[in-house]
């Protein structure tokens, strides 16, 4: 069983399946340690980390455990990060939303749409009951979109990473489809 990668358009951005044209993008985001500050892994330092990247991304789809897709903007084409749905449980109906985006493109709400055009397939599509996320309880911009999104904390994961040397908590946030409003932004389009 495979999962179709779609690809959705919301007012100003694209999410689409990565290509291999994508390297050089993603190993910028992902050797930035300043946007992976919060992360629960350390900055990249070699570039074929991005082509596994990449792979893995078409193998979560493949063996239908989760879509990960570029984020770029319509007008300009660059990306500037990428959102995903991973972990997910076809008899549960659930499956865990994450997300990355470079440092430029933060403040302009491009994550919030983002997720709102993956979690609208999600629920459509996949017919989600609920969808969870963590967030390191230092990043509370990253807990605000969560918050946007219409997401719940349900509660903390006490030191449960350590990148770096540094132990740090995480917040568990929680969507319930009853409770899912899409009402910011237009559907996204397939």
């Amino acid at each position: 069983m495979s999962l179709s990668t779609p690809t959705l358009e919301t007012t100003r951005l694209r999410l689409r399946p990565f290509d291999d044209t994508d390297a050089d993008d993603l190993f910028a985001l992902h050797s930035n340690a300043h946007v992976l500050r919060y992360w629960d892994a350390p900055a990249w330092n070699d570039r074929s980390r991005a082509e596994k990247f990449i792979i893995a991304s078409h193998q979560k789809a493949e063996e239908a455990t989760g879509v990960r897709l570029a984020v770029e903007r319509i007008t300009g084409g660059a990306i500037i990060g990428w959102c995903s749905l991973h972990g997910w449980n076809p008899d549960f109906r659930s499956a865990s939303l994450g997300y990355c985006y470079t440092d430029t493109a933060w403040g302009h709400g491009y994550a919030t749409e983002a997720a709102r055009g993956l979690l609208q397939w999600a629920f459509d599509t996949l017919n989600l009951n609920r969808v969870q996320a963590e967030v390191d309880t230092r990043n509370v911009v990253s807990a605000r979109v969560l918050g946007k999104l219409g997401f719940v904390l349900e509660g903390t994961l006490r030191e449960d990473c350590i990148v770096n040397g540094e132990v740090s908590d995480s917040w568990v946030y929680g969507l319930i489809r009853r409770e899912w409003k899409f009402t910011d932004y237009p559907a996204a389009r397939p």
